[in-house]
């Protein structure tokens, strides 16, 4: 095997797009350059965000002076002088580290900033036989951790990582931590179970008052008026994208607990730098629209991120959010639709309860004592949950009337 080098890069702008996008493969679209670039470029990133572009890499150097090195793997890592936009709260773990004397900030974590969707975090060459692989995904991993010990960080928090890599950290005996999302699936859980061929074929698999509830909600924002559409890719116009950002500003600032983490320009960005994973979903009444959710897709996925409305209508955000994309995924026969964090009422419409998973490595034997003591007991309690919830869910293996 060739000489391998590994680097902190500064920014996803310092990295050849075609040799990361080679490494992302067919994983997440928000791995993906066009949109880690987005961020970068509109500034949502970088600056004085609190978000800090500290991208590990790791070149293959051939023993040909002549030939140029590889981009053979990769972790998105950020320096965040705050918790803010990671969906993995650890305020708890910071407020605790204030009272016990432990400097928290700065600290880092291995994520797509702002996006709570589970992801490759380790990046390798698809090309590396196994061991090679296994071996520098653990290479990785022991090099960000020893960049933070060496540049003095707190910790080191891997986020919503998928489940094949838990392996790797449990390996480092790093603490694992388990969140909760609601995910929509394209079949039932029975084994076997076939995809569904219409909207009406899924709704036949919920139990009666469940899908009695979903009609009559269709049914009322048809009577107001209510319609959507799906827009995808090209079809995405700039403006489209402009009252999207519009959308998304009006949710912000109707919660208390809202945060605007991205501005105008990056959905700007995004449509000129990843048009092909454009997926959005605009609803109009009595031919005006007045709302929207902003997603992506990509191969057998589709990803909820930004919704939002000008003036309330009952039920459309269920229909825009998550019906509309639903009936939309059917058509298109994608696998999963996986709307983002939050969201209880999502299970009431068919989505399953899904586990999360997170890595943590923290510098001070104090504060890791007491990290990995919550993160085992919250573990047991999130299974639990999880187990208890797919037990009770509305949706049945079998059709009924």
């Amino acid at each position: 095997m060739n000489r391998v080098e590994l680097e902190i890069i500064e920014g996803i702008a310092q990295i050849d797009a075609a040799a990361w996008d080679r490494l992302v493969g067919e994983d997440s679209p928000f791995l993906e350059y066009g949109f880690l670039r987005a961020l970068e470029d509109s500034g949502c990133v970088g600056g004085d965000s609190g978000w800090h572009p500290q991208f590990l890499i790791a070149r293959s150097i051939p023993a040909d002076p002549g030939a140029p090195p590889r981009l053979i793997g990769a972790m998105p890592l950020y320096l965040k002088l705050h918790s803010m936009g990671e969906f993995v709260f650890d305020w708890g773990w910071a407020e605790a580290a204030e009272r016990a004397g432990i400097r928290y900030y700065p600290k880092a974590v291995v994520a797509v900033p702002m996006t709570p969707i589970q992801g490759r975090r380790i990046l390798v060459d698809a090309d590396l036989d196994p061991a090679e692989a296994r071996a520098l995904k653990q290479r990785l991993v022991e090099t960000t951790i020893d960049f933070a010990q060496k540049v003095g960080l707190s910790s080191v928090h891997f986020n919503f990582v998928l489940p094949d890599e838990v392996a790797i950290f449990e390996q480092l005996a790093l603490p694992i931590r388990v969140g909760m999302q609601f995910h929509w699936q394209n079949a039932t859980d029975a084994a076997d179970s076939p995809k569904y061929t219409d909207f009406d074929d899924f709704l036949a698999r919920f139990r009666a008052k469940k899908r009695a509830n979903i009609r009559r909600e269709r049914r009322k924002l048809a009577s107001a008026g209510v319609r959507t559409e799906v827009h995808v890719g090209q079809q995405v116009s700039l403006a489209q994208l402009d009252r999207a950002f519009d959308y998304y500003q009006e949710t912000i600032q109707k919660l208390h607990w809202g945060r605007q983490y991205l501005n105008r320009d990056f959905f700007q960005h995004l449509g000129e730098k990843l048009p092909e994973r454009l997926h959005l979903v605009l609803a109009t009444q009595d031919g005006e629209e007045f709302g929207g959710a902003f997603n992506l897709y990509k191969n057998e996925g589709l990803y909820g991120r930004y919704w939002g409305c000008t003036r309330e209508v009952d039920f459309a955000h269920f229909e825009t959010c998550l019906y509309r994309p639903i009936d939309w995924c059917i058509a298109q026969g994608i696998d999963v639709f996986q709307p983002g964090a939050q969201g209880p009422h999502k299970f009431e419409r068919g989505f399953r309860p899904t586990p999360t998973y997170s890595a943590h490595w923290i510098a001070d034997p104090r504060l890791a004592a007491a990290v990995e003591q919550f993160v085992a007991q919250e573990r047991a309690e999130m299974n639990a949950q999880i187990a208890m919830m797919r037990q009770d869910s509305p949706l049945q293996a079998s059709k009924d009337s």
